[in-house]
């Protein structure tokens, strides 16, 4: 856009930034080129895993606590995190590897806790007949001294 002619606060408007990063843009180019315009890759620190690694790591989580000798079926972050050190040999505090977790398209749940009497139809029969009965005889009007 600079190319032609535009001016930074015209490439601001049209790409929905500030004025002062077009700025910079219009600096950049006029000093490199396009080249300088180049994307620089993602900032921050390059990740500790490989993508194999990676890799490995969600096969073992996909397998399941019970593949790697945990007696729940539950995934928490220190168990992850003392997963990953046991696979790669890459230590990460568990309050990080829900970052490494989320990135591979894990999310975060926490599981229901339910009594193992717990009868799903009788629940669901109570919800039809007398959960509406009950809604029903709500009074109509407020108690309250001063409506």
């Amino acid at each position: 856009m600079f190319a032609k002619g535009h001016s930074a606060p015209e490439v601001a408007c049209r790409l929905g930034v500030a004025r002062q990063v077009a700025y910079r843009w219009q600096n950049a180019w006029q000093q490199g080129g396009q080249t300088a315009l180049a994307s620089k890759g993602p900032a921050g620190p390059k990740p500790k895993l490989t993508v194999k690694q990676t890799q490995q790591v969600v096969k073992a989580l996909l397998a399941g606590p019970a593949a790697q000798g945990y007696q729940t079926a539950l995934w928490t972050l220190p168990r992850v995190a003392a997963l990953i050190k046991e696979l790669t040999g890459v230590a990460y505090h568990p309050g990080h590897v829900w970052r490494l977790l989320g990135a591979s398209g894990f999310s975060c749940q926490r599981p229901e806790r339910r009594a193992i009497e717990r009868d799903e139809q009788a629940i669901a029969r109570w919800k039809r007949e007398a959960w509406p009965a009950l809604k029903k005889g709500a009074p109509a009007t407020p108690n309250h001294c001063l409506y």
